[in-house]
């Protein structure tokens, strides 16, 4: 489970609220078609917390039917109880994920000991079906993941690695120098380069949803050994990560692929999540045509 994994937004139509699954198979098959490694579904980008179980599986088969070419799903699983983190993982696992991303339940936040985060995270994987990813994801949990309960955590058969959304390189080198067996993917588009360099496998990244091919370069340059290309054209994506993904969330990344058209839809996003402002939108476009 390496390169770049693209954490689709949920499409919803304008009418009705409904999930638009047309829109999110074209989505799908549009990122696939510029490169992308894999695709999560239900993540933070996907607005996970603001959809229905139902929808959730639904969107998980209906992007596994969209999958082509070895591409791997998977599929964020988090909830605020153990027991709906396991049930969530079990449907995500048999509508066909390869794997799931579980965040620490974050409501009762400093209430969580250590103790029972690794109690958590082992009794998930216990009963996933599918290989399991922590998600470090401070910025909504409130919760950050020390590397010293990931070690704690090592040598269970079903979790494979943890993606970390900190936006901090030393946290990410951190988590690379404790737990080296494991996959470890950047959740900032910001550090990909950074990230590679540290030996981690690649990233879960926003910028890769309206800008696959520029994310996809960086891994393609990074791994043939051309770092000033793959440089380059990290300095092209920090300012997206940056001014789009960071300061306006899952609203900057729709606005975003708005604005990319040829077949990406964003749309709106969820109440009560607010839409970008129309300056905001003028400043997205702006900054993906790269003016």
């Amino acid at each position: 489970m390496k390169g770049i994994f693209a954490p689709i937004p949920t499409p919803f139509d304008a009418a009705t609220g409904d999930v638009a699954p047309r829109r999110f198979r074209d989505n799908i098959a549009r990122l696939l078609s510029e490169g992308v490694n894999g695709i999560v579904v239900s993540g933070s980008t996907g607005e996970a917390p603001l959809l229905d179980p139902d929808e959730q599986r639904a969107l998980v088969a209906a992007a596994r039917e969209a999958m082509t070419n070895g591409a791997q799903l998977i599929a964020g699983t988090g909830a605020e109880s153990t027991r709906q983190t396991i049930a969530a993982t079990k449907a995500a696992g048999a509508a066909g994920a390869d794997a799931v991303l579980v965040r620490p339940p974050g409501y009762f936040g400093a209430a969580h000991t250590p103790a029972a985060l690794v109690a958590h995270f082992r009794a998930v994987a216990d009963a996933s079906p599918v290989p399991v990813l922590i998600y470090n994801i401070p910025k909504y949990t409130h919760l950050p993941l020390p590397p010293a309960l990931l070690q704690q955590l090592v040598g269970h058969e079903r979790i494979i690695g943890i993606k970390d959304s900190s936006g901090d390189l030393k946290n990410l080198a951190a988590y690379r120098e404790a737990v080296p067996g494991w996959i470890i993917l950047a959740g900032s588009a910001s550090l990909l380069y950074s990230a590679l360099e540290l030996g981690c496998q690649g990233g879960i990244i926003g910028v890769a949803c309206f800008a696959p091919r520029l994310c996809v370069s960086i891994v393609s340059a990074f791994t043939a050994g051309d770092r000033a290309t793959a440089g380059r054209i990290q300095e092209r994506v920090g300012p997206l990560d940056k001014e789009i993904v960071g300061k306006l969330g899952p609203a900057g990344v729709k606005a975003a692929m708005d604005a990319v058209g040829g077949g990406l839809y964003g749309g709106p996003v969820r109440p009560p999540l607010a839409p970008v402002s129309a300056n905001d939108r003028e400043r997205v476009s702006a900054l993906v045509r790269g003016d």
